[in-house]
């Protein structure tokens, strides 16, 4: 317990002493630079420490939980909540695409009318993304 404490605290140092040693020094494009190496080394660094030393004997741990949720039919209600969110975040990514392609196509096309064919790929690329994230949620809601 005390050995997750100390990488907790770890990590929430390594991004706080980059950041704040860059805002209390002079600006410049440079040291930006040089403090996000620092920031994402140290970082990552801590992470990977983490990652091997503190959480051994989550194996066992995540063994019992998958019993008790399958048991009791949380695996389920997961199940629904990632469809769900695989079709609200596609079609959310999906209509800013489209907002972007459509207005730039509208735009072209408005001046030399013979793109209109490529604009309206790009159009229906955009729109693509949404219908992936649907058939995702179709799997999933198939695995249920």
């Amino acid at each position: 317990m005390i050995i997750k404490i100390t990488l907790i605290i770890a990590l929430l140092l390594s991004i706080v002493i980059p950041f704040g040693a860059y805002a209390l020094g002079e600006k410049s494009r440079g040291r930006y630079k040089r403090y996000l190496a620092a920031n994402v080394v140290t970082f990552f660094g801590v992470l990977i420490f983490a990652i091997i030393f503190g959480y051994v004997d989550t194996a066992t741990a995540a063994e019992a939980v998958a019993e008790t949720a399958s048991s009791s039919g949380i695996s389920t209600g997961m199940g629904y909540l990632a469809a769900a969110l695989s079709t609200g975040c596609s079609c959310i990514g999906g209509g800013i695409a489209v907002a972007s392609a459509a207005s730039a196509a509208l735009g072209a096309i408005s001046e030399d009318q013979t793109i209109l064919g490529k604009s309206l790929i790009f159009v229906g690329l955009a729109e693509g993304v949404a219908l992936y994230g649907l058939i995702i949620s179709f799997m999933i809601l198939g695995k249920l």
